[in-house]
């Protein structure tokens, strides 16, 4: 009976390596600060592609039909009350539902109307009343046409059935109610939240760097350091160009500690306190200096991006090795990985990658 078992074990782990539909992928979305807001607070944004999940709306998930692309989901203040929301991969990036339909330069009024269009056809379940946003405060032109506002860096790896599935459980059925806070349940602790989901106990909140504060960068980090320890995930690192026309080019992400040290926060904060601007140079250079970017990182445009959407094969990629090995880079301390949590999720993606 025990050979029996194994034999069917075997069998099971045969059919899953041989059938595409069995694996998929998401994506950690590091996107660059840009305008005004970007300048102040320099540490941008982080969503979620999800490459077999799709949205009945943009508050209700489920399993994605043959030829849908996944969908993004993304937590942004003041979006009718909602603490998250789901838009589908090409009209998050672009505004529109063809990549074909992409325009190769914008203006204002271009991105304007695509936007207003793809508003009046899809997000009216949200309200009337829908916040456009403003120079402080986002609203819900942030949910479409991103690649024409910052050029955003995919961090993509592998899932099962059983963590998506899960995923779409867990928020389907849990109150979807914003109580977003810059400081300590921003995007990136949404984003943070979600990877917990797929692998418990890694993504904790961390009291160093950055002061409690969770930052894109910093959970773009602790994702290569994982992945890195990790190869079944089979991180691959894109970049997604800004369409140029709308706005200037957007900046590099930093973290806390970064955008006070390497920019003219410094001098006030030295001025003001001496200690504190000490303190956060200690943090910079023991914690704060993240090492995350591949040298040249594949770039996907409108009409490219089957990297990001079509599962493949597992294997170790080449574009790894340009990563910094996180036994290298500047550690977590803080950061612990719960033991039973993460092997019970690493064997639910070896059961369907291996």
């Amino acid at each position: 009976m025990r050979h029996l078992r194994t034999a069917v074990l075997a069998l099971l782990g045969i059919l899953c390596f041989c059938c595409p539909c069995c694996r998929a992928q998401a994506a950690l979305l590091m996107e660059e600060p840009y305008g005004f807001f970007g300048a102040v607070n320099p540490t941008g944004h982080n969503a979620i592609y999800l490459q077999r999940v799709c949205a009945d709306t943009p508050v209700h998930l489920r399993r994605c039909h043959p030829g849908e692309l996944g969908s993004v989901i993304s937590r942004y203040q003041g979006i009718a009350g909602y603490d998250w929301i789901a838009v589908p991969l090409v009209p998050y990036l672009y505004a529109v539902d063809n990549p074909d339909s992409v325009p190769d330069h914008v203006d204002h009024d271009q991105v304007r109307r695509m936007r207003n269009r793809y508003r009046e056809r899809h997000l009216e379940s949200l309200g009337d009343n829908l916040r456009a946003g403003n120079l402080i405060h986002g609203g819900w032109t942030e949910l479409v046409g991103a690649a024409y506002e910052r050029r955003i860096y995919a961090y993509r790896f592998n899932t099962t059935p059983e963590q998506d599935d899960a995923l779409i459980a867990w928020l389907n059925t849990h109150p979807n109610q914003s109580h977003f806070d810059l400081l300590f349940n921003n995007c990136a602790d949404y984003a943070r939240r979600i990877l917990d989901l797929y692998f418990p106990g890694v993504f904790r909140r961390s009291i160093f760097p950055d002061a409690g504060v969770t930052t894109p960068k910093q959970i773009a980090f602790k994702l290569v350091r994982y992945a890195h320890r990790h190869p079944q995930l089979n991180l691959n690192v894109f970049e997604i160009e800004q369409i140029p026309g709308y706005r200037r080019s957007s900046r590099s992400n930093k973290s806390i500690a970064e955008s006070f040290v390497t920019t003219g926060y410094a001098v006030p904060i030295t001025l003001f306190n001496p200690y504190i601007a000490g303190g956060l140079l200690v943090d910079y250079l023991v914690r704060g200096r993240f090492h995350i970017m591949p040298k040249h990182p594949e770039k996907l445009e409108p009409d490219n991006l089957l990297a990001l959407t079509v599962p493949e094969n597992p294997q170790h990629n080449a574009r790894n090795a340009d990563l910094q090995a996180p036994e290298t880079a500047p550690d977590i301390s803080v950061e612990t990985q719960t033991a039973a949590g993460s092997d019970t999720s690493l064997k639910e993606s070896l059961v369907a990658n291996d």
